[in-house]
């Protein structure tokens, strides 16, 4: 998630999307590190093996899984923003999106059969990008006979920026004769931890150029494996639905994951006057 818009670069934007823009390289690579076996050793080229074989098994994505969305004017961070139509170098009918919402499937023994919710988006309502990862619900709920129908499902969240981290959600019950079960954290991170942020993204990248390290770096097959898995997306793309900035995105993208649901991050806390 962006709160940023096109930041004069609609000459350009106007010939990528997001879709091209964010979702067949960082967000593909994001699921790579997250989905792939472990490899044999911190060897580049043993971790771009893995990250291959998830890439290659990705099933190409079909459009009906796909909502495309186009900020329009709004308020980010209490400031008026014009819309992307309104931007410098963007044509006044423009169809590019700056929001990409979407379901895959891997074809693999290990996730056959688990959906996979991708969402990026500029003008949203705070920067964030982050992994969620919700565990299977429970095959009996030994709670039904006291009232208790539903129990949230367990989630773990990987924050990747800004503020680094891992937050482990589950259910516990409040103390007290009653069953009230409630959601809470277990919560790690850096800055809290250790005092420091772990170094920029292109810090790192730079620093690994200059040694020889391609440990991060995409091969090749990555890379046409990505293209191939957004190819009939690209050729048959979805309309194009208006969010204001500052939101979510467009509510179509709601049902996206169904009969699950976004999990957007909290707001972030306001500073004391």
């Amino acid at each position: 998630a962006e709160t940023l818009g096109v930041e004069n670069r609609g000459p350009l934007y106007e010939q990528i999307g997001a879709l091209r823009d964010i979702v067949q390289n960082h967000m593909f690579q994001v699921l790579a590190l997250t989905t792939m076996d472990g490899p044999n050793s911190f060897d580049a080229e043993a971790l771009r093996n893995e990250k291959a074989k998830v890439l290659s098994s990705i099933t190409p994505i079909d459009p009906r899984h796909v909502v495309r969305g186009q900020y329009a004017a709004g308020e980010v961070d209490g400031q008026a923003v014009p819309g992307y139509r309104e931007e410098p170098g963007v044509a006044a009918d423009s169809q590019t999106e700056t929001f990409v919402a979407l379901r895959l499937e891997l074809e693999s023994w290990r996730f056959s059969g688990v959906p996979f919710f991708l969402r990026t988006g500029k003008r949203l309502p705070m920067r964030d990008t982050r992994i969620v990862i919700v565990f299977r619900d429970v095959p009996l709920h030994l709670f039904r006979h006291v009232g208790v129908r539903h129990l949230d499902s367990d989630r773990l969240v990987v924050r990747i920026q800004p503020d680094e981290g891992i937050t482990l959600r589950f259910v516990a019950k409040r103390p007290g004769s009653d069953v009230d079960p409630e959601p809470v954290d277990m919560d790690f991170s850096y800055d809290t931890s250790f005092r420091v942020s772990p170094p920029e993204a292109y810090e790192t990248l730079l620093h690994d150029a200059f040694i020889g390290d391609h440990t991060l770096f995409i091969r090749e097959d990555e890379v046409e494996a990505g293209w191939l898995a957004v190819a009939r997306v690209l050729t048959n793309p979805p309309p194009v639905h208006l969010y204001g900035a500052g939101s979510w995105g467009p509510a179509e993208a709601d049902a996206i994951p169904r009969p699950w649901h976004w999990h957007n991050p909290d707001p972030e806390p306001q500073q004391p006057a």
